[in-house]
């Protein structure tokens, strides 16, 4: 199968270029800049939310561990497992909704936080099966996670987490009355609007690196405010020793289901980013090489998710902002994920990088990660834009984000359901989705749901 030309030409070390060390170092940097924000930030989300605070350094430390292991594993393929193409690692904020759901379940019941661990872990775990398995159906997939059902989902993770985003934005759980302080407003919107003047008048790779830009500089001016919390810098271990299973394994069916959900729908969104990967690598997007590549590479999302589990650190995924890193750089080698995963492994055994990144006051925190959720959603709504909406998908959307946003917003609505559907159905993400896969297959596709949506007229009705 031929390779896009054009592309290649374009790239200073295709896909099987072994470029000298001090270049793949330098790529390799380039690329954990670009990433390790989105490695280390759901933990810190996690850990906030959940109280887990002494936890979290090794928490994420485990988590750079993972990512540098899964990168590798992703880059160099082992046997089935893998893409083999330059396709960073990392955690996932796709799954931040179901594992807050479930983290607040056990500790409504009186868990500790490491019940609320083992819980989590063992939910992964079982729900990393359902990725493994679909990984070798991907191409029969289409039929039932349309683009529609893609779209639908990913919006719905972006929109339900704005709320994460936002509390830490105005001061984090448990600020108590010091939330919607004007100073933590002021933080985050001074983290929102560095990201914003990078992302539009910096060079490529600051843009590319708003997000960190924005941490640190959020984090140094709230310094001059007293913000910063430097009494527990250098406290805690000084080497992480990688311990499976340090937290135990629990599981709970009405738990899993939200779970097991992400994993299909994150199975679709891999898909994208490694067809993605391959266009800019040069590479085939069909034919025999193309879906080996993309069966290869879900498989390792959920094999390396399963390592996350067993290694104490949340789901693994493709990371679609490394594409980015390979279009500006023109290195597309696969052999530079070697070195990234080396340098993430590295990172993962001293404990203090994870001390440092919770040295970033709530406020800053929020100013980024209210950008990064607001993307997420706005991704979805890309996807759904891709699509001629008739009114068949007009419905299956306003059903879909009606039901989803619903018990974002009046989440009692499910309290007097049964345990276990209320566990599935208060999670808006798996609400949303399940109501857009069952009303895909039940509205049939015929000229009359199919038509186009009326114009509005001059009066806003329709016609």
């Amino acid at each position: 199968m031929a390779t896009d030309t054009q592309t290649t030409g374009s790239l200073i070390y295709t896909l099987e270029d072994k470029p000298e060390p001090p270049a793949a170092a330098l790529a390799a940097f380039q690329h954990i800049l670009a990433s390790i924000v989105g490695i280390v930030t759901p933990t810190l989300v996690i850990g906030g939310v959940l109280g887990l605070g002494e936890y979290v350094p090794y928490l994420i430390a485990m988590s750079l561990l993972v990512s540098g292991v899964a990168t590798f594993i992703q880059c160099k393929t082992i046997g089935p497992v893998g893409s083999g193409l330059l396709s960073v690692q990392g955690t996932s904020f796709a799954f931040l909704g179901p594992i807050l759901a479930a983290g607040f379940a056990v500790k409504n019941n009186g868990g500790t936080p490491e019940d609320m661990l083992a819980m989590i872990f063992g939910l992964c775990l079982a729900g990393c099966v359902v990725e493994i398995v679909l990984s070798q159906f991907i191409d029969k997939l289409g039929k039932i996670i349309t683009p529609t059902v893609t779209g639908i989902v990913i919006t719905v993770i972006g929109l339900s987490l704005v709320k994460v985003g936002f509390t830490d934005f105005a001061g984090g759980v448990g600020a108590g009355e010091d939330l919607g302080k004007p100073i933590n407003l002021i933080m985050g919107s001074i983290v929102v609007a560095v990201i914003l003047v990078l992302t539009f008048t910096g060079s490529p790779m600051l843009r590319i690196s708003a997000i960190m830009v924005g941490l640190v500089v959020g984090t140094i001016v709230s310094m001059v405010f007293g913000m910063v919390d430097f009494s527990r810098a250098g406290e805690g271990e000084l080497i992480a020793i990688p311990q499976p299973l340090k937290y135990g394994l629990d599981f709970d069916i009405g738990l899993f289901i939200p779970i097991a959900f992400i994993f299909l729908v994150t199975a679709i969104e891999t898909s994208g980013d490694l067809t993605a990967n391959s266009v800019i690598a040069g590479q085939p997007v069909k034919g025999p090489v193309y879906l080996r590549r993309i069966k290869g590479g879900i498989l390792a999302d959920g094999v390396n998710s399963a390592l996350a589990a067993l290694f104490n650190t949340f789901p693994n995924t493709t990371f679609s902002q490394n594409n980015g890193v390979i279009q500006m750089t023109g290195v597309a080698s696969r052999h530079v994920g070697m070195y990234i995963g080396g340098i993430l492994v590295l990172l993962g055994f001293f404990p203090f990088v994870g001390q440092l990144f919770l040295l970033i006051p709530k406020p800053v925190l929020g100013g980024a990660t209210l950008v990064l959720f607001g993307t997420i959603a706005v991704a979805g709504i890309r996807i759904l834009a891709t699509q001629e909406i008739d009114r068949r998908k007009v419905y299956i959307m306003a059903v879909s984000f009606g039901l989803g946003l619903g018990v974002t917003l009046v989440p009692e609505a499910t309290q007097n359901l049964p345990a276990f559907l209320k566990q599935v159905v208060a999670t808006p993400i798996t609400l949303a989705g399940l109501s857009a896969i069952l009303l895909s297959l039940a509205i049939p596709e015929t000229k009359e749901t199919t038509e186009a949506v009326d114009e509005p007229s001059e009066d806003g009705a329709t016609a």
